[in-house]
Formats: structure tokens, C-alpha cells, sequence
């Protein structure tokens, strides 16, 4: 299973930004840009949240494993790959989402901040990027927690200390 790289998640976070802006600008100049949910920020949340309490919850087992204490409970190896590829999976549509919701926001917050109500849906949007960043975080760590000892060294040759 291949690492995923923070650099591939800004690209994507940034190219559905600037899509999302341009689609905003768009839509309200040929009528009204539709509302952005209250709900999003929530669901990204939970999702953050979820991913979070499972990294814990499998570093803590882990932790428990290697020092061999009695009565640990150990990880399924296949539970483990389940829940990286799941952090993988969010981290991913959490870009784009994160991505969309911060473009929109932006078009809100710059282009109708006249308007009392675009001005609460530009925090929404906000919010909801900002909770994309956190499953995309919650994610990465997640990852990071079930990496395999044999995957720290990435087949580079191993350097000469000074």
C-alpha cells in the first residue's frame, strides 16, 4: 500500500478550490449560488473524529503489543490495513471537499460580503474547509500509526552520520 503524499493532497485541495471559486463565480452571475449546508462542517468533524479515536485506539494496542504486557489485546493485521485504507480514502475526498468548500468560501467572503446571509454560509464554507484539513490530518496520523517498522527506511541507503 503506497504513503500518501501531503503534496498530492494540497494539488488536489488547491485545483478544487480555485474550480470551486471560478464555478461560484459562475453560477451566481447566471442566478443564485445555492447554500452551503450546515452540516458540513459537522459531518467532517465526526469523520475527523473517527479517524482520530481509531489512530489512538491502534497505537495504544500497538504500543501494548510491542511491550508485551499481559492480557494485551493485538491488531489484526487486516483490521489495520481496513483502517488505513479508510484514512486514505477520507484524506482524499476530504481534498476535494476541504478544496470546494474553500473556494466557495472565498467567493463568499470577497464577492458578497454585502449580503448578511452569504456572510454566514462563507463561515460554514470556512468551517467546513477547515474540518477537511482536520480529517486530512487525523488521516495522515492514522497512517502514520500503522506504518510497519520495516517501512521507515523508504530503500534509500542509510546515511553517514557526521
Amino acid at each position: 500500500m503506497n504513503q500518501l503524499r501531503v503534496r498530492t493532497l494540497a494539488a488536489l485541495f488547491v485545483v478544487a478550490g480555485v474550480l470551486s471559486w471560478g464555478g461560484a463565480r459562475l453560477w451566481d452571475s447566471l442566478g443564485t449560488l445555492p447554500g452551503v449546508p450546515v452540516a458540513a462542517p459537522i459531518v467532517l468533524g465526526a469523520i475527523a473524529a473517527v479517524l482520530l479515536a481509531t489512530a489512538l485506539s491502534l497505537r495504544s494496542r500497538l504500543k501494548a503489543q510491542r511491550e508485551r504486557v499481559p492480557d494485551a489485546k493485538g491488531v489484526d493485521p487486516m483490521m489495520a490495513a481496513r483502517a488505513v485504507l479508510f484514512g486514505q480514502a477520507s484524506a482524499l475526498v476530504a481534498a476535494l471537499v476541504a478544496g470546494m468548500y474553500g473556494g466557495v468560501g472565498v467567493f463568499l467572503g470577497l464577492e458578497r460580503a454585502d449580503v448578511p446571509a452569504r456572510v454566514g454560509q462563507a463561515l460554514y464554507a470556512g468551517l467546513a474547509a477547515v474540518a477537511g484539513i482536520a480529517v486530512i490530518a487525523a488521516a495522515l496520523f492514522l497512517e502514520r500509526v500503522c506504518r510497519l517498522p520495516d517501512d521507515e527506511d523508504d530503500g534509500r541507503p542509510p546515511r553517514a552520520g557526521a
